[in-house]
């Protein structure tokens, strides 16, 4: 399929960071709460993709709202910090296929996670410079299918793919009117009939996806 620029998901279809994200919270959250409080990678893992405010209150259900967001604030800010130190787990052939797909057309980010968080990613990996914009609702408050559209907008996209790896990814690339393609290797399922491709690994990507040059010019 042609498309003028891929805009990727983070979690779940760029890198898994389940791990070091649970250890960042826990350190928080043990000081906060008290051990008995602490999460598990596969609280995590239910939360992936979630808006922030949707993960504090599948969390941490009992708290006062505003001390669920104080929580949250505060396991949010370390893990920034926490995540750009350690790192997380790249999926297989991310670092080769992102510079291969780069040298060929414009990649960008769009992720329901803080300000921050994608710096992080960036800082962890060094891969900073073979992405030409991102967007998170942490800084413009916005939706998905908004910062989707948005993006594409701002770099004046005409025909966009989207990769991601949630039936909640789709629904928002869908509502944005940007073809959807699922990382089947990630975290969640999707309805077949909902995309325009699918891959089996990150690599793939490559073969997929062809530069439209006429909607460049």
């Amino acid at each position: 399929m042609k498309a003028d620029g891929i805009i990727f998901d983070l979690d779940g279809t760029l890198w898994d960071s389940i791990v070091p994200v649970t250890e960042s919270w826990n350190r928080v959250i043990e000081r906060r709460l008290g051990k008995e409080a602490r999460i598990t990678t596969e609280d995590m893992h239910h939360c992936m993709g979630m808006l922030m405010e949707d993960i504090g209150a599948a969390l941490f259900p009992e708290l006062p709202r505003e001390e669920m967001l104080s929580v949250l604030r505060e396991c949010c800010e370390y893990e920034n910090e926490y995540v750009a130190e350690v790192g997380g787990k790249l999926f297989d052939g991310v670092m080769e296929t992102l510079k291969e797909l780069a040298g060929r057309m414009p990649l960008f980010i769009v992720s329901n996670c803080q300000a921050g968080y994608i710096e992080a990613f960036f800082k962890a990996h060094g891969v900073e410079n073979y992405f030409k914009d991102y967007e998170n609702p942490g800084r413009t408050g916005l939706a998905k299918a908004e910062n989707i559209s948005l993006v594409a907008q701002r770099n004046h996209l005409k025909c966009p793919v989207y990769v991601g790896d949630t039936q909640g990814d789709c629904n928002a690339s869908t509502k944005a009117n940007v073809p959807f393609i699922f990382a089947r290797y990630g975290f969640g399922e999707v309805k077949p009939e909902d995309c325009v491709g699918v891959i089996d690994s990150f690599a793939e990507l490559a073969d997929l996806v062809e530069f439209d040059a006429e909607e460049r010019k």
